[in-house]
């Protein structure tokens, strides 16, 4: 019986859109042919040169465990690349690699968070955050944002919901699963308003790379005090390899080092040694061209959902997502997914696995398929809105 299981599991919400991708996979092995716009991973494989890097790491027999902290060469190449791209001077000492950004986030939460206290989150957001914080015996503040704050916290926001259990806020630039950006001012203020009041910014950086005319500022650019989650998931294009980094004040690393070797030990050695070849010129020029071909989809899919009557107030600049609000058809976003899933056999996310602002009136989509499929997607939804009954 459930009721016998411990009140952290219980309280933890499964991802609704499980049960849609079930549904998905049962009709595609039936031979429909379903287009997949729900899943938050690029489509793209590995790069061949992480890829290569990974079979000789095998082939060397790098198989045993590393460092809690990570491979040293590792650690000493991200602290390049924000020198490169960011112009940041950040001490190798202060990076920890991860199993995956998640693994950065329940370092951080463990460090950060008492039981009782809490964080302050934007909603709508990504959903782990919240559920790590209950792991803990911690808790989410969720804060209702929308359209007038490009879905993001503000130093306003956090005056008005902070109180004495609040440690700190956690925020995304780009976002989950709204795509906006935070400004490097806005991030400044943000840093500064959580500083005055005793707390902790913690920032989910895991979708930089994957901006589209513009690149994001680092929360490490106006607060170096600031804990910077980061991911080779997504821009490295690097899901199933479970590696990411957090980069930590001084004075924050031994303990983190202390929680990682008592949760995880290590990180994966042989994605570790695949993850080297990630700051190549080959790979960048690769990841580049990825990042072209994500900004092209967005470029068509965004303008394509308004004509149809999806209500996207902002402009996405990153991540690879698009967060529509549904109210000009009615009903609920669980249904409407449902609907286009068993008529049309297009795929997207209902908002409920989100938060709650709101969330029955929007849906996600991923555009993590090429433009002919996109494309395909548009005209099956837009004739499923003609047999949607609200």
């Amino acid at each position: 019986m459930t009721s016998s299981y411990s009140a952290r599991s219980r309280a933890i919400e499964p991802f609704h859109v499980m049960a849609l991708l079930a549904r998905a996979n049962q009709l595609q092995a039936q031979g429909h042919d379903v287009i997949h716009l729900e899943i938050g991973e690029p489509d793209f494989t590995t790069a061949a040169p992480i890829i290569a890097a990974g079979q000789a790491a095998l082939a060397a027999g790098h198989t045993r465990y590393t460092a809690a902290r990570g491979l040293p060469e590792l650690r000493e190449a991200i602290a390049g690349f924000y020198a490169q791209r960011y112009k940041l001077a950040i001490d190798p000492e202060r990076i920890m690699i991860t199993p995956g950004g998640s693994g950065a986030l329940l370092l951080t939460s463990g460090l950060l968070v008492d039981p009782g206290k809490h964080w302050l989150l934007a909603d709508p957001g990504y959903p782990c955050n919240r559920h790590f914080l209950r792991l803990i015996e911690g808790a989410a503040q969720l804060v209702p944002v929308g359209p007038q704050t490009r879905y993001q916290l503000t130093p306003e926001l956090v005056q008005r919901h902070w109180d004495r259990d609040s440690v700190g806020a956690l925020v995304a630039s780009p976002a989950n699963p709204t795509g906006t950006v935070l400004s490097r001012d806005e991030l400044a203020a943000l840093a500064a308003s959580i500083k005055a009041r005793g707390g902790h910014l913690v920032v989910d950086e895991i979708y930089h790379g994957l901006t589209y005319g513009m690149d994001a500022a680092s929360a490490l650019e106006v607060d170096d005090s600031a804990f910077v989650l980061n991911s080779f998931s997504k821009y490295f294009g690097m899901t199933g390899w479970r590696l990411g980094w957090l980069v930590a004040p001084p004075e924050a690393v031994p303990e983190l080092e202390k929680l990682a070797q008592n949760l995880y030990i290590s990180a994966p050695t042989m994605a570790q040694h695949a993850a080297l070849a990630c700051f190549e010129p080959q790979t960048l020029e690769i990841l580049e061209a990825r990042r072209a071909e994500f900004g092209r989809r967005r470029d068509f899919l965004l303008p394509a959902l308004r004509e149809l009557g999806f209500g996207i107030a902002v402009e996405p600049e990153g991540a690879f997502y698009l967060y529509a609000d549904i109210s000009a058809f009615g009903g609920d976003a669980y249904r409407f997914c449902q609907h286009f899933l068993e008529t049309e056999h297009v795929a997207f996310t209902p908002g409920l696995d989100f938060g709650r602002h709101l969330a029955g009136h929007h849906v996600r989509f991923a555009y993590t398929q090429q433009v002919p499929r996109l494309e395909q997607a548009v005209e099956r939804i837009a004739r499923g809105l003609q047999s949607w009954a609200g």
